[in-house]
């Protein structure tokens, strides 16, 4: 396994009632212990390590013991969602196949979680760390790898991640049962979920099973790509990851990091409006109001919008990774963040635009597609969008008192405006 390096480490297990635990580790001054309490369940804190290893630790409880070996310390990263985070080289992902006969590097430690849901909270799942090889690596997420990877390569650290992902799921399902039951407005939504016979939908169901039992694990930041099943019922999507995110950092008792990805444009084929866009902007809304967290946005990376699973992971992983060495690791990189909508002023017959995450300005390639401007009668034209450094200036000669402006704005754009790296610029709409 990867233990959390530079950092005392929660370490937990069960017993007989009473007795004493001892535990060595090959990188401690000192034997560490404990006794199993009344219930049978003991825990303790590991003395900090510095990145590397094989280490060992031994347990002893009277006159048991256990030894754990080749363990490493470095950072763990834990990985969750549904389908676009968990796909790899079973779903026969060309980035992953192409990887398989050089995926070799024993400094990459992986942990799959079964797919399995429960009914109340679980202390444990059956499944063991991993070292990486074509064999470990073919059923894992293809984004979770491919952060390893670049990490790994830049940190020059072991890294672990941890992938509990399932196609199809609500995020109801991996919060707390007991947050949306007591909470009518999440409620209402959350009953709006359509029953399937290949996925969970019972809230709590995945995050007792697939997450609880390991909660306390040291990790560095946590990565989310979730959000397709929730379009049909977006309105409660901020609040309800809000929610996710504060439960899973309580049980944690740490706030680490929380990078998510925005959905990819796809024709949901929405009859009356356009959902996915609306559950797009509320992912704009979390990723400005949730402390310690990041949205990556991926209008560009889509080659087929009747395919809900992009096929390129190593592009979303690399503006995960990026965003994480930027924040967390304090890494020179510029204008890691897509530009996301701040406010807009009306000049004449034209409106100013201002974003945040612009700072060294934006770019085009050719005329700004998906742009759009409407007067007071709400009909929206094709506009001219100019950018002048970090602001864009929207008009149009159809429309003379403009109020409102929208870009990439449906369900399936894919416009062409970026920041000075090259990451595109989310969806947005001034208007209500």
């Amino acid at each position: 396994m990867v233990l959390q390096r530079n950092t005392e480490i929660n370490f937990w297990g069960w017993g007989g009632s009473n007795r004493p635990i001892k535990v060595i580790g090959s990188w401690f001054t000192d034997t560490v212990s404990t006794k199993v309490d009344y219930n049978g369940k003991w825990s303790l804190k590991l003395p900090k390590g510095e990145a590397g290893g094989p280490y060992q630790i031994k347990v002893i409880s009277n006159n048991e013991s256990i030894l754990l070996n080749d363990i490493l310390l470095g950072d763990v990263f834990l990985c969750s969602g549904q389908s676009n985070m968990e796909w790899g080289g079973n779903q026969n992902l060309k980035e992953i196949m192409d990887e398989l006969p050089s995926a070799n590097n024993p400094n990459i430690r992986l942990l799959q979680v079964s797919r399995i849901a429960a009914n109340n909270p679980q202390e444990d799942i059956n499944n063991n760390w991993s070292t990486l090889s074509a064999e470990t690596l073919k059923p894992f997420s293809a984004i979770g790898y491919f952060i390893a990877k670049q990490l790994n390569k830049d940190l020059n650290v072991p890294i672990g991640v941890i992938n509990a992902s399932w196609g199809g799921t609500g995020a109801e399902v991996w919060t707390p049962n007991h947050l949306i039951e007591n909470d009518p407005f999440l409620l209402k939504y959350a009953k709006m979920q359509d029953i399937n016979a290949y996925r969970p939908y019972e809230g709590g169901v995945l995050w007792n099973s697939m997450v609880h039992p390991y909660a306390g694990y040291n990790l560095t930041a946590a990565y989310w790509y979730q959000g397709e099943s929730n379009v049909g019922y977006y309105p409660s999507y901020d609040k309800l990851m809000k929610t996710l995110v504060t439960s899973w950092r309580a049980a944690w008792n740490y706030d680490f990091p929380f990078y998510f990805v925005q959905i990819a444009p796809y024709a949901y084929n929405s009859k009356n409006e356009p959902r996915a866009a609306y559950l797009r902007e509320l992912q704009s809304k979390t990723a400005l109001e949730l402390q310690k967290s990041g949205m990556v946005v991926i209008t560009d990376l889509v080659d087929d919008i009747k395919n809900i699973h992009p096929n390129l992971k190593k592009d979303v992983a690399k503006r995960l990774a990026d965003m994480t060495l930027a924040e967390v690791y304090d890494k020179p990189i510029k204008d890691c963040k897509s530009p996301i909508y701040k406010s807009h002023v009306v000049k004449g017959n034209t409106i100013e635009i201002s974003f945040h995450y612009a700072e060294n300005g934006l770019k085009s390639k050719g005329d700004i597609t998906e742009l759009f401007i409407a007067g007071e009668d709400q009909q929206f034209q094709v506009a001219k969008g100019t950018i002048k450094g970090d602001k864009l200036i929207v008009q149009s000669k159809e429309v003379k008192n403009p109020v409102a402006v929208r870009f990439g704005f449906s369900e399936t754009a894919m416009p062409n405006l970026f920041n000075s790296q090259g990451l595109p610029v989310s969806p947005f709409r001034t208007d209500k």
